[in-house]
């Protein structure tokens, strides 16, 4: 009786490691827009309500 090699397909591996990495990079993203662009609109926001933006009266 033959032993059945047990190795595994590395076409499947690398396609599951890509999936997995792909969930990554989309959350890497989300996280990196909102930490990013968060602050930002957060002080546009805070300035606008102290009147920066508002030009002065002379």
């Amino acid at each position: 009786m033959k032993k059945k090699s047990s190795k595994k397909n590395p076409k499947k591996l690398i396609k599951d490691a890509n999936n997995k990495l792909g969930q990554t990079k989309n959350s890497a993203k989300l996280i990196l827009f909102i930490f990013g662009i968060g602050p930002i609109i957060g002080i546009i926001i805070f300035l606008f309500t102290k009147g920066f933006f508002n030009s002065p009266n002379l």
